[in-house]
């Protein structure tokens, strides 16, 4: 059994991080880290190797048993982390961004369908927490 976490670059993505390495220590578990990408117009569709680095580097001085994994589901993370669950995930942590007062009335598609088609518990972070 393992911590599923979906980690982008982003600040929201490292709170997501910390809290399931926090959680990975508590339960004595394993953590797997689902890697998205973050996307926008000045952005590549890679995650950098130093971010990946510094990801592995934490986490192993942790103590933490890990493994790092590339989101294979044409950039739909969401599907990335279900199936990582459903192949052994005792918990789903996932970072979320504050939105505008419309953009609170829809949340957002990943988040929603991971919370609705978990295997197992989701827990969100915000970058604060």
């Amino acid at each position: 059994m393992s911590i599923i976490v979906g980690y982008v670059p982003t600040r929201e993505g490292r709170a997501a991080l910390r809290f399931a390495a926090r959680e990975a220590l508590l339960r004595q578990l394993s953590i797997t880290v689902i890697q998205s990408p973050r996307r926008g117009p000045d952005r590549h569709d890679e995650i950098e190797t130093e971010d990946l680095d510094t990801v592995r580097s934490e986490l192993e001085a942790a103590g933490l048993s890990l493994e790092l994994r590339p989101g294979t589901h044409d950039g739909e993370p969401a599907e990335d982390l279900i199936a990582a669950a459903e192949g052994g995930g005792e918990l789903i942590v996932i970072g979320l961004r504050r939105r505008t007062p419309i953009g609170k009335l829809i949340l957002g598609s990943n988040a929603q369908r991971i919370l609705l088609d978990a295997p197992c518990p989701v827990i969100a972070v915000k970058a604060d927490a």
